[in-house]
């Protein structure tokens, strides 16, 4: 975990606590190929260093056949077209609608072979969805099948894709509210739209601004941005950092605090608010 990562954990951490809700840690690994033995325990003793406590754990690798079974209630189709080829399809056709290229659904009317190499994709619907962010407080619409295409719902490897794992995972563990980086808003009418077809509630979603360098871009680890092991092992304080990441949202803070200290000034800003 990096700094960034660490203040979205804080401020969905306060916004559990601040409204005397569950607060759950979910390990999202299901892509194997990145996954490191190591940080399933990085990540607990990072949080526990911050002193974000949760209630529940789930680890997702764990919860394969939901995924599964979820795919049985959805059309979905296979697809061998690789990221290459539909970068090159979309830009042939000047077709791509913001920073994502547009699936222009080369095999939704073709049979493909569905062999094991073969992803598969959703038949969106050719509809409009739209959410209202309780961050941001504006609405956010998108039109599926024009804006985002027919997504990949399980990759050619067998891996399941985050946006079907995480509205599977809200649903069975009963989520209502969402904090995460706003790097993720533009993906959150896809997600509402695949509740609908399961016949899932939707949560409320905070979308939060994401922590930028010097330069104006984002942290990232592949940018060099200091991890929270790295701070630790320094001897810096978790107070100290804590404050910091408060101080960078533009919140008073007067001295060195606990993320409990931190309640208070959290509820006191007006993004906090559930109405």
């Amino acid at each position: 975990m990096h700094l960034g990562n660490a203040r979205t954990a804080l401020l969905a951490w306060l916004h559990t606590r601040a409204h005397g809700g569950q607060h759950l840690l979910r390990i999202e690994d299901l892509d194997v190929s990145r996954v490191r033995p190591y940080a399933y325990d990085l990540i607990r003793r990072d949080l526990t260093w911050l002193g974000l406590d949760w209630d529940t754990e789930y680890i997702q690798s764990e919860r394969i056949d939901l995924y599964q079974d979820a795919l049985t209630h959805l059309q979905t189709y296979p697809c061998t077209c690789t990221r290459r080829q539909i970068a090159e399809m979309t830009a042939a056709a000047s077709a791509p609608h913001g920073p994502e290229a547009v699936y222009p659904g080369t095999c939704r009317h073709q049979h493909t072979d569905s062999a094991k190499t073969a992803a598969l994709r959703w038949r969106v619907p050719d509809a409009v969805v739209c959410l209202t962010d309780h961050w941001i407080k504006q609405t956010v619409c998108q039109h599926l099948l024009t804006e985002v295409g027919d997504f990949v719902l399980r990759r050619g490897d067998g891996v399941f894709a985050y946006h079907l794992a995480v509205v599977v995972d809200d649903a069975a563990m009963q989520i209502t509210d969402i904090v995460r980086g706003a790097d993720l808003l533009s993906s959150t009418p896809r997600q509402i739209a695949l509740q609908r077809a399961l016949d899932a509630a939707t949560p409320r979603y905070f979308h939060v601004p994401l922590m930028t360098d010097y330069k104006g871009e984002r942290l990232a680890k592949r940018g060099g941005a200091p991890s929270l092991k790295d701070l630790r092992e320094t001897g810096i304080s978790p107070e100290k950092v804590l404050s910091e990441l408060a101080r960078s949202l533009g919140w008073k803070i007067p001295q060195e605090v606990t993320a409990a200290e931190l309640l208070p000034i959290y509820l006191a800003q007006p993004q906090s608010s559930l109405a």
